[in-house]
């Protein structure tokens, strides 16, 4: 609790995406499934490239289920945070805001010893 900030203020949910946020779930995803066809030609002892159209079937059903599962945890961790705001606006006493401290403060004297 950095800043001197509340707790609520931690949780306002002002944070914004970034541009590369929702191609990289579907990027990964889509690489982790031609990089599985190409191992399973490997390991079946056939040309890495050969039968193209299980690669692309591959990317394209592992980039989408990479995709929901990336919108799934964005929802669950919506959830958890509205969780979380909620309980603290109904119990402030027990997020008192933290008092700001000098770094200077939280070091004790050293004497070197040579």
């Amino acid at each position: 609790m950095y800043g001197g900030k509340t707790p609520l203020e931690l949780l306002s949910g002002t944070t914004s995406k970034t541009w590369l946020d929702d191609k990289w779930a579907p990027g990964v995803g889509g690489l982790f499934g031609f990089l599985g066809a190409c191992y399973v030609n490997y390991g079946t002892g056939r040309p890495l490239l050969s039968g193209i159209q299980k690669h692309v079937a591959a990317a394209i059903a592992v980039g989408t289920l990479a995709t929901m599962a990336n919108k799934w945890r964005d929802s669950y961790l919506a959830e958890k945070d509205a969780t979380l705001r909620h309980y603290i606006e109904l119990h402030p006493e027990d997020f008192p805001t933290p008092e700001r401290k000098k770094f200077a403060d939280l070091l004790e004297y050293w004497q070197p010893i040579r």
